[in-house]
């Protein structure tokens, strides 16, 4: 029987194997010229020294989150985003998609319902989420505890890069 730890390594792999196939498939080497590319330095940062993002909408979707952005294109010039979230009792983040990047989540803490194209389904401590791109996901945190997310856009640095696009039926209340 597997640990956590063990199925958790086992599923980021898999998710990074998968879109390192597909961007190399559909950026046709492009990929790989712009690996050679990057720089060779290591970025490292503390989250106490990273500010919330200050700014989220509820009607794009943020409701009451508390969101830092880790490692992104600003921060440390990648092509991809690590984040932390924490989801207070009642906050969520309304069904969305990205067009542009794949995203995955490890619920580090807590509970809730994570969205689906078949609607909410449970999900808890020690779950990990992948959404390739264009696949509606969300969370919504129904319980009475805080909720922590650890997360990645694979394929794009920023938000805007990320081609995010929230739901049409969420953000209403």
């Amino acid at each position: 029987m597997k640990t956590t730890a063990e199925r958790i390594g086992a599923a980021l792999a898999k998710a990074v194997k998968k879109t390192a196939a597909q961007m190399t498939a559909d950026k046709e080497g492009t990929a790989k010229e712009a690996t050679s590319k990057q720089a060779t330095t290591m970025y490292r940062t503390n989250m106490r020294d990273v500010p919330k993002v200050a700014g989220l909408q509820r009607k794009d979707g943020w409701v009451d989150m508390q969101v830092q952005f880790l490692i992104d294109k600003s921060t440390a010039g990648a092509d991809h985003v690590v984040g932390w979230t924490v989801l207070k009792p009642g906050a969520r983040h309304e069904n969305h998609r990205h067009h542009n990047c794949d995203e995955f989540f490890i619920v580090l803490k807590g509970r809730g319902h994570v969205y689906t194209d078949k609607g909410e389904e449970p999900s808890g401590e020690g779950d990990v989420v992948y959404s390739p791109r264009g696949c509606w996901h969300g969370f919504n945190n129904t319980s009475d505890e805080d909720v922590v997310l650890v997360w990645g856009w694979m394929g794009a640095g920023s938000i805007e890069a990320s081609g995010y696009e929230v739901g049409p039926e969420g953000h209403a209340a």
